[in-house]
């Protein structure tokens, strides 16, 4: 769905926006700027797509609301909460967990007059039992109950059961903004005013990563002054605005889209980043972009593309200290670089792995033996299996993978050779006549051929990963239906939900990625 957003001051054409399901789009601006009335303005050309959510109105709004004053008002008053209660909840927070009790007993009773029961059929998944789920995601040490109908939380180190009228602002903001999602009318447009108000800095990508992930149906609609925040949402649109002309209902904004060029990238990580930046490839889709913030999570990743912007972006953020008193690292791909490649860009401070691309970092010894043990497998059975399908699939290619290493050693060599300053055309042609001989392209085919095949002999495993590009090798190994996952994408999951939730074996997945980067960093 195209999206035509709010007139310009300048009286230029307003931009249209692709407000997709899952599309994620920030509203930054300084306090003044107008952005709320800005988002307002947005919200109100969609009608009824619109959902709007704000921590301070839903714990605090103070005078009674209108009928039509927003989207959970109107589900309350459609709701199943029985009539003699609905004037009894005023804030948004209460109607939420009345709605959501009220269809908790109402999905019971439907079960069990259903006689599901009686067939042993499992009870279906509740928005409560979903609630559940995210409150132990972002609070691994708190825990959630329903006595006599109403929600209670048992503190850490505690065993007595509170209300939510108890628990910390912190608490009860994620605790409106979960129930809410999951009231979020189908394929709607979620606006959310100030989405960090109340939360801690420590779980503010936690919960809105959840959430997104809640979701995936509806576009979401940050609204903030916080560029901390709007760095943080990966493959976000950002749309700046600057100033308001409140009596026009115009403003001054620009859009800056997440395949903008590194110069609007760099500015916002220069002006929005409290926390170290680490710069890596691939987009907001990428599996470096889905595993990187889960291994590094004290700093603000932003995935640049190409292995070029990040190292160019590493130099320039380093270059301009003096403004921002931090420091850059990036991470590319090993690819097929020389021993000589890998420690120049690891003296700039760009991280080069063991091995030759991000897909075999999934394929380290010790991430499919923790993959294994949490989907109840053997670990050394199932890796065992993966390193012989892993040797075998290298041993076919050997000679393939040799010519794609000789290709790119000769072409680096020549790019750094025909550098040289020649004073005339015949130096230039004497050099050029002379580069076949010196570079050697026979030679260096004949040693890679010689260095792979031994590799292959010994099964080699660590070494094979580093110099085996090859995409197809996660599915060609069957490391997911070893591990009992559906699919290549299921296994790349799993990873990604024990590094998420801390779930067992994540420290041992995030040692694994570390020492295959060399890495140094907190």
């Amino acid at each position: 769905m195209k999206l035509t957003l709010p007139q310009k001051i300048d009286g230029s054409a307003p931009d249209r926006l692709d407000i997709s399901p899952s599309a994620k789009t920030v509203v930054v601006g300084a306090n003044g700027a107008g952005k709320t009335r800005f988002a307002r303005a947005v919200g109100a050309s969609l009608a009824d797509r619109a959902y709007m959510l704000s921590a301070i109105d839903g714990l605090y709004r103070m005078s009674a609301p209108r009928p039509d004053e927003s989207a959970i008002d109107r589900l309350y008053l459609e709701s199943v909460v029985p009539a003699a209660d609905k004037q009894r909840a005023q804030l948004p927070i209460d109607r939420l967990l009345a709605m959501l009790m009220a269809d908790e007993l109402t999905n019971l009773l439907a079960y069990k007059f259903a006689g599901k029961g009686k067939d042993g059929a499992p009870l279906p998944v509740t928005r409560l039992d979903r609630l559940m789920e995210i409150w132990t995601t972002v609070f691994s040490d708190s825990r959630m109950r329903v006595d006599n109908g109403k929600l209670r939380f048992i503190p850490r180190d505690s065993q007595d059961r509170i209300s939510q009228l108890h628990l910390s602002n912190g608490e009860r903001a994620v605790l409106y903004y979960a129930v809410a999602m999951l009231y979020a009318p189908q394929e709607s447009v979620v606006i959310i005013d100030s989405p960090e108000m109340f939360l801690h800095p420590t779980t503010i990508q936690t919960v809105w990563n959840a959430l997104e992930a809640l979701r995936p149906d509806c576009a979401m609609v940050y609204v903030t002054h916080d560029l901390e925040f709007a760095a943080s949402r990966l493959g976000a649109t950002i749309l700046w605005v600057r100033a308001c002309d409140t009596a026009a209902q115009a403003w001054d904004y620009t859009v800056l889209h997440p395949q903008d060029a590194i110069p609007d990238q760099m500015y916002l990580a220069i002006l929005g980043e409290r926390r170290p930046v680490l710069f890596i490839e691939g987009d907001s889709h990428s599996i470096d972009s889905r595993l990187y913030p889960l291994i590094f999570t004290d700093k603000s990743v932003r995935p640049l593309g190409s292995c070029n912007k990040v190292i160019e972006a590493t130099r320039t953020f380093n270059d301009l200290s003096a403004l921002h008193h931090m420091e850059a690292n990036g991470i590319v791909d090993r690819d097929r670089r020389d021993p000589g490649e890998v420690a120049y860009l690891r003296r700039k401070g760009i991280m080069v792995p063991d091995v030759a691309e991000i897909e075999n970092l999934l394929l380290l010894p010790d991430v499919v033996r923790a993959v294994a043990v949490a989907c109840g497998r053997q670990p050394d059975k199932v890796f065992a299996s993966v390193s012989k399908a892993v040797v075998g699939m290298f041993k076919r290619d050997v000679r393939s993978q040799a010519m794609q290493h000789t290709r790119h050693r000769v072409k680096r060599t020549i790019e750094y050779r025909i550098d040289g300053r020649f004073n005339d055309i015949g130096a230039l042609e004497r050099h050029i006549n002379g580069l076949l001989d010196s570079v050697d392209p026979r030679g260096l085919y004949e040693r890679f051929c010689r260095d792979f095949h031994n590799y292959a002999q010994a099964a080699d495993y660590a070494a094979i990963l580093q110099v085996y590009n090859q995409k197809s090798m996660l599915g060609g190994c069957n490391v997911a239906g070893l591990c009992g996952l559906a699919s290549t994408e299921a296994y790349i999951s799993t990873i990604m939900t024990i590094l998420r939730t801390n779930a067992p074996g994540s420290a041992q997945i995030r040692s694994a990625v570390r020492r295959a980067l060399h890495s140094s960093l907190p």
